[in-house]
């Protein structure tokens, strides 16, 4: 009943956006009475339950839009354009950096994104303490050769100031046809100067699960959670019950997130029970609950995470966290303790939005604050170079030796 509640809340609330913008396009082309307007052009909307909002005047609007069109000096001016832009102003007034409409060709590529092939540098981004930063760079993409991780802060694209820019807005600019590059000014934590790196642009096809085994040790690594993701890890957890597999390492590290339903399966696989809490705007808390039959709850298991360890990633550790059914090593994760609806629109655009906040199990809100690790242990740009990971290490002893 949990899930069946959820889906149709999320299901209400992308109907309601969605027929919003689509009664906002049909009345479009009219400059004076629309669907959204009373015969006096001011929109009532008054009658939507417990809310306080004014009314809104729609004549402005069209007022704006005709001064553009008849009086702007460098004409002709994009219709198309003036109507994304004010869609994406709408949307921006949320100041909420999760939210964002996209035109048609930025939703193109976020899909593709989320069908696991895309083209860029590999790497996730991100705006931690208003700043924009790596999430997590992609295994063996450009962006991990030519040396960004997880943590740098991304102060130029390109000779143009990222503090200016959406993460939308970098995203689509650090994105480029196969073949050419773009330039990042970094910073890193520990080093005083800002470094520039040019990384060639790659088409990036992985793959979200991969799996290793080492002795009786299944090693499992899970990049994002796209589409794919439940039906790759449920192919890992076949292959662990058919061989002799003792012990489990989950690979969290860099892992920014990506679908809810995805992360829930995966977490399924140990957890029979709530999974997350769902705190909507009425703060009411919805409970999800575990999908599958828990075929690896009694696997011990250690779980790698740090600070590119985001959203549905962090909902995996956290579940395991709270009901003690694995061991978190590494460091801090990003805190990124919201979900997004993501909605398509007829025209090829979408919107993305922030719906809801999630608890764990046990109601901590991680949100802006992370996942702290039962066992702290670095893993510094030294290690990397030595080929060292002292995590994974660490994740073996726990495993081996129980302590």
């Amino acid at each position: 009943m949990a899930n069946k509640k959820v889906s149709a809340w999320i299901k209400a609330i992308s109907l309601f956006l969605a027929g919003f913008l689509a009664s906002f396009l049909l009345g479009f082309n009219q400059t004076e009475n629309t669907d959204l307007q009373e015969s006096n052009g001011v929109l009532n909307i008054l009658e939507l339950p417990k809310k306080d909002i004014q009314d809104v005047d729609f004549r402005m609007y069209w007022d704006v839009w005709n001064l553009i069109r008849e009086n702007y000096i460098d004409q002709p001016v994009s219709e198309k354009e003036l109507f994304y832009g004010s869609l994406r102003g709408m949307v921006s007034a949320l100041d909420d950096q999760h939210s964002y409409f996209f035109d048609p060709e930025e939703a193109s590529a976020f899909n593709s994104e989320l069908d696991g092939s895309f083209g860029g540098i590999g790497a996730q981004v991100g705006i931690k303490d208003e700043q924009l930063q790596v999430i997590a760079p992609l295994p063996d993409s450009p962006a991990e050769r030519a040396g960004l991780r997880a943590g740098d802060k991304i102060f130029f694209i390109n000779s143009e100031d990222a503090a200016l820019m959406t993460v939308e807005e970098a995203v689509m600019k650090i994105r480029g046809n196969e073949g050419t590059t773009v330039t990042l000014s970094i910073g890193r934590d520990g080093e005083a100067e800002e470094k520039e790196i040019i990384i060639t642009r790659e088409i990036i096809e992985i793959d979200s699960v991969e799996m290793k085994l080492e002795g009786d040790t299944a090693v499992i690594s899970i990049y994002f959670f796209n589409e794919d993701t439940s039906r790759l890890f449920n192919e890992s957890v076949n292959e662990i019950l058919k061989a002799n597999v003792k012990k489990i390492v989950l690979d969290l590290r860099s892992n920014p997130g990506g679908l809810l339903d995805q992360a829930i399966e995966v977490a399924s696989e140990w957890v029979d029970g709530n999974l997350v809490s769902i705190q909507e705007t009425r703060n009411e808390q919805i409970p999800l609950s575990a999908t599958g039959v828990a075929r690896l709850r009694d696997f011990p298991t250690v779980v790698l995470v740090d600070g590119g360890t985001a959203s549905g990633s962090e909902i995996v550790a956290g579940a395991l966290q709270d009901y003690g059914l694995a061991t978190i090593v590494g460091t801090q994760t990003f805190g990124k303790g919201s979900v997004q609806d993501y909605e398509m629109l007829p025209d090829g655009s979408a919107v993305k939005i922030t719906v809801a906040k999630w608890l764990t199990p046990n109601g901590r809100a991680i949100d802006k604050v992370g996942i702290t690790p039962d066992v702290v242990v670095e893993y510094t740009e030294q290690d990397a170079l030595d080929q060292k990971d002292p995590q994974k290490d660490r994740a073996f002893e726990i495993l081996n030796n129980g302590d």
